[in-house]
């Protein structure tokens, strides 16, 4: 089969896991990259993380309009991101692949158990809020900044920009955990703030991977934008599926590709 088909395939099938799962989904780019071209990890990571990149943009445009973001609040996530984000980059290109990939199975199997011990909780405790460093002042909705607030939101952005650049990866899956840990941001808002920082720290890494000659655009263009077609047409079916049952089977479905990864690196080992 042509390699654009199959390209344009995976971005879609990217996409459409992306609007069944929500934060996070994205993370399967890579290895469906890995097993579906034969890319080595380092050739795939740019490519995904364009396609995050672009996949995020169409995601905090609608929630622009709604008035979700918290801008200050993903501002200094993004630039904690944007810091990080080329170093990871960098990284991605110079560690070798065997341990590269183990370093992603290990990421998928904690986005694996993340997502089924979210899709456990009662809507009443999921949503829950808490009296963390980072609070919004009732009166007029606006975030008090504290040191600890800052130091928090910081290490997370810098965390979510490293493995962003280091593995293709949005960071959606650190960011939305620490707002609701620290937070007591709406659900809605804490989505909308990590799709608007992840846009920077993910623009950031593919400028990166540009200017050190590692991205493949021939392949990213049409990955991103089959993504984004999936991603839209998920958003119409999930509506007929029950949160709780998409979250397990993504956990499910995220636990056999990092076992799979494993079993690829020790099968190139022997």
């Amino acid at each position: 089969m042509n390699i654009q088909i199959i390209d344009l395939f995976l971005g879609a099938l990217t996409g459409f896991i992306l609007a069944l799962s929500g934060a996070g989904g994205a993370v399967l780019a890579v290895p469906l990259l890995i097993f579906g071209l034969n890319m080595e990890i380092s050739k795939a990571t740019p490519i995904a993380l364009f396609a995050v990149c672009m996949a995020a943009t169409v995601g905090a445009i609608g929630a622009h309009r709604q008035g979700k973001v918290r801008y200050r609040a993903a501002g200094f996530l993004a630039t904690a991101g944007a810091l990080a984000a080329p170093l990871g980059v960098w990284l991605s290109q110079r560690i070798p692949t065997a341990p590269l990939t183990l370093l992603f199975a290990v990421v998928l199997v904690y986005v694996a158990y993340n997502m089924f011990r979210q899709s456990q909780l009662t809507e009443a405790s999921a949503f829950s809020t808490f009296s963390g460093p980072c609070m919004l002042d009732v009166p007029d909705g606006h975030l008090v900044w504290t040191w600890t607030c800052a130091r928090v939101l910081a290490l997370a952005g810098f965390l979510a920009g490293t493995l962003s650049g280091l593995l293709g990866v949005g960071g959606g899956f650190v960011i939305v955990p620490a707002l609701k840990k620290v937070s007591n941001f709406k659900i809605q808002s804490i989505l909308a703030t990590s799709l608007t920082a992840i846009i920077v720290t993910s623009g950031v890494g593919v400028t990166s991977a540009t200017l050190m000659g590692a991205m493949n655009w021939s392949l990213a263009i049409p990955f991103a934008c089959a993504a984004i077609a999936g991603m839209i047409l998920g958003r119409l079916i999930a509506k007929r599926f029950s949160t709780k049952n998409l979250h397990q089977n993504f956990a499910l479905t995220a636990a056999l590709v990092a076992i799979a990864l494993v079993i690829k690196v020790i099968s190139a080992e022997l």
